[in-house]
């Protein structure tokens, strides 16, 4: 195997897992370090129960273009309806 070709299997492979991780679950950090780790993200999938994940954005910028960004608040060490930013949600044509 080429040494470009190794480079790119262990870069797509390193990637991958850095995107699977999710950290403790929300309820086990402070409310102000569940925002900052969104915050500094732009975009994070957190653990927000035992069997619960969730996508969390800083703003709209981090949606599809047919998605809005509406505030989303997860349980926390400190207070039990943090606001920690938004999930996208999908847009509908209907009014």
């Amino acid at each position: 195997m080429s040494r470009s070709a190794l480079a790119i299997t262990i870069f797509a492979l390193t990637a991958t897992t850095a995107l699977a991780q999710v950290g403790p679950p929300t309820s086990q950090r402070t409310c102000g370090a569940n925002r900052q780790l969104v915050m500094k993200d732009g975009a994070v999938v957190l653990d927000t129960s035992p069997s619960t994940y969730a996508r969390f954005v800083r703003s709209a910028a981090q949606c599809l273009v047919d998605q809005f960004p509406e505030p989303a608040w997860v349980p926390s060490s400190n207070n039990p309806q943090c606001f920690i930013g938004y999930r996208c949600k999908d847009g509908s044509d209907d009014f």
